[in-house]
């Protein structure tokens, strides 16, 4: 059932003119992933299982005392096995991976790397002849766009290691750790190893590093694991895996990358259309540790995730996922699932880095190693888990503590901003998602690490529901999860969210790395106190009803006590709004403190008002009402299955009153105020009594 028919009484000129407004939104920065049109597999793979059988092919630097140093410490029965398998591989193994990959001629064949430094040089140099004059689309980044044939016929125009259409292929380092074989592409490559339409390959204990993209990357795989491998020091992902099916990350970790640790993309979307009961997940990622990133994890279309018992930390943000970039198969996202896994103290902010220039040198020039990470998109720092356009999705027993904003954020994304323009589809995203369970401002030892609120919700969305929290969250009341999946207490069902963080969500969109365009006004980049947006709507309005509020007292109310008084708590609402909003987190109860302050002003105004102006006073009483509402709905309780906030009705009736108000407040009196007259200077009727005696001149008849 569409939202349009869900609710025929709401007028569609009001939603119409509320999409209009988000559609202001509809321009992010920069997309965060760009690739060829690519169909989700079919799903007839499975997750394929490692080997323990001798390697096929064997890969080895020429450098026999560099390999014997690497490998002195190393248990001496795994020494001795690497000794053998170099002394095999200098008669007839290859010296760099992408030829090794080259000989791969069968399924199902295993090629072992011996610890050494792989820069894959023949791979290095830039494109030349055919393969430097290929047609294709250019990236928002830069990068073209190529197909999958212009990937066969160029291999390495963005790949260091191109794995192209081979089946259960396994890959494994041979060292102690995974840091004993590193392939490094030296920032002169998009991708370090990329494995395209290849089913069932097996990645194991290794490193990539130092790209213009992302180190390790599927493609259109179905059947794939990584296990134990490092990536670090990208532009944007350390590993991307995109509409693939039947895939597995364990004990992997990522760090230094300007998006994402781990980017599973566009995973089969295999659960669309389901409830939270689903017979299977896509991908599963467990066991790894993603820190000092932008993001620790995140995904576009991300669906069908099932990430459990991972720690994400001292990244920007800790986990997120969205429906807020157009070419990716499966929007909207749906069905993440996140469980036991540990995030906390996702403080950093890197922005700085796009602010003094740093990001604008080349990528070997900028310090990746030294711990700069230069952020791609924008986003909330100091939050734990961000859902931007999420249906379904389920956050059970995990820790999130530590985070200066909040642990969850949640915010709905319109349909036309990843290209979808139906009517119906516009508010499908920021339904039916479930906080439950959580352990929240506390460590695995009990020890108390506040996060800064729990939840910040722009209030879109039907069905969500969270667990109660110690640190608050705004809106101050949420919607409660029941015992079971499904169950919500204090539902509620909104079109659209609230005005002020929409505009906030707006304001903060416009940022671009490649432009070093940090958005003035956001707090996400550091606007405090009067340079935030919120604050300068919040002075805006108030300096507006400030200035229509107190001329229609001057001129209206003051000969009234109530009048008077119910201006006076109008004055105190509209200071405590401004102070309110200069709060990086107030909360729920100075706003919901000053709404009943403007509540009770419009109530007394109205009451005063109504012996003289009755139509402006119901106008006013109508406006009183609204307000006092959106304060119950801020702080008491979410008015259930209303299409819009009570905070948009009230903004829209603003308007008109206070033009109204102008123009009562300028007129003249209808006649002059004198006794008996009414409190708000209009006059009354007289009371009854005798008729006075009417003075007449005394004429000489009547003497």
């Amino acid at each position: 059932m569409s939202w349009t028919r869900r609710f025929p009484a709401v007028p569609a000129a009001l939603l119409a003119a509320l999409l209009a407004l988000l559609s202001l939104l509809a321009a992010p920065a920069a997309i965060a992933h760009e690739e060829r049109p690519v169909a989700l597999p079919d799903g007839s793979g499975s997750v394929p299982q490692y080997r323990k059988a001798e390697p096929d092919l064997l890969v080895c630097k020429a450098d026999r005392p560099a390999f014997e140093r690497r490998t002195a410490a190393f248990p001496e029965e795994l020494k001795q096995r690497n000794l053998a398998l170099y002394a095999r591989c200098e008669k007839s193994g290859y010296r760099h991976l992408q030829e090794a990959v080259d000989a791969v001629d069968r399924p199902g064949m295993n090629i072992a790397i011996l610890p050494g430094l792989y820069e894959e040089e023949p791979s290095l140099p830039k494109p030349t002849g055919e393969c430097a004059a290929l047609k294709a689309p250019d990236s928002s980044l830069g990068y073209q766009i190529l197909t999958y044939e212009q990937q066969v016929q160029c291999r390495h125009n963005q790949n260091l290691v191109a794995i192209l259409g081979k089946t259960d292929l396994q890959i494994e380092g041979t060292g102690a750790s995974r840091l004993d074989v590193v392939i490094d592409a030296k920032y002169q490559k998009l991708n370090a190893i990329r494995a395209d339409k290849s089913n069932g390959i097996y990645f194991r204990n290794f490193t990539a590093q130092r790209t213009t993209f992302n180190s390790l990357y599927v493609l259109a795989g179905d059947g794939f694991v990584i296990d134990d491998v490092l990536t670090r020091w990208n532009d944007e992902y350390g590993f991307l895996t995109f509409a693939s099916d039947h895939g597995l990350y364990k004990n992997c970790e990522s760090y230094g990358n300007g998006d994402s640790g781990i980017y599973p993309g566009s995973a089969s979307n295999i659960n669309d259309g389901r409830g939270y009961d689903v017979p299977r997940y896509s991908i599963e990622i467990t066991g790894c540790h993603s820190h000092h990133n932008m993001v620790g994890y995140s995904g576009t279309a991300g669906d069908s995730v099932w990430v459990h018992d991972n720690e994400f930390d001292q990244n920007m943000g800790g986990a997120s996922m969205d429906s807020a970039f157009p070419g990716h198969p499966g929007l909207p996202q749906n069905h993440a699932k996140f469980e036991r896994n540990l995030i906390h103290d996702n403080n950093a902010d890197y922005y700085g880095y796009v602010a003094d220039g740093t990001c604008a040198k080349p990528p070997i020039e900028r310090g990746y190693e030294q711990g700069v990470v230069c952020p791609q998109i924008s986003m909330p720092p100091g939050t734990g888990i961000i859902t931007a356009g999420g249906n379904w999705n389920v956050y059970e027993n995990n820790w999130v503590y530590g985070h200066r904003r909040a642990a969850f954020f949640l915010s709905a994304v319109p349909a036309f901003i990843r290209g979808e323009e139906e009517w119906s589809k516009q508010a499908d995203t920021s339904h039916h998602n479930r906080y439950a369970a959580n352990i929240l401002g506390k460590d695995k030892s009990g020890a108390s690490r506040p996060n800064g609120t729990d939840v910040w919700w722009d209030g879109q969305g039907r069905g969500n529901c969270w667990q109660p929290g110690p640190d608050g969250s705004t809106p101050g009341t949420l919607p409660h999860c029941g015992d079971r999946r499904g169950e919500v207490s204090g539902a509620s069902a909104r079109l659209v969210g609230e005005p002020v963080k929409l505009a906030q969500l707006l304001v903060c969109a416009d940022y671009s790395v490649q432009a070093r365009k940090l958005p003035a006004g956001c707090d996400w980049y550091g606007a405090r106190g009067l340079e935030r947006v919120e604050t300068q709507i919040a002075l805006a309005a108030a300096a507006v009803l400030l200035l229509v509020g107190g001329v229609l007292w001057w001129r209206r109310l003051r000969g009234s006590r109530l009048g008077t008084a119910a201006s006076l708590l109008g004055l105190a609402g509209l200071a405590l709004d401004v102070a309110g909003s200069t709060m990086p987190l107030a909360g729920t109860f100075v706003p919901a403190l000053a709404l009943l302050l403007l509540g009770l002003w419009w109530t007394g105004a109205g009451i005063a008002l109504r012996p003289g102006r009755p139509w402006l006073a119901r106008l006013t009483l109508l406006l009183a009402a609204l307000t006092l509402l959106d304060a119950f709905d801020k702080a008491v309780l979410m008015i259930p299955w209303i299409p819009v906030g009570p905070s948009w009705l009230r903004a829209l009736l603003t308007i008109p009153w206070a033009l109204w108000a102008t123009i009562a407040a300028s007129r003249p009196d209808p006649a002059p105020a004198g006794p008996g007259s009414d409190p708000a200077g209009d006059r009354s009727p007289v009371p009854a009594g005798p008729a006075p005696a009417l003075h007449t001149e005394a004429t000489p008849d009547a003497a």
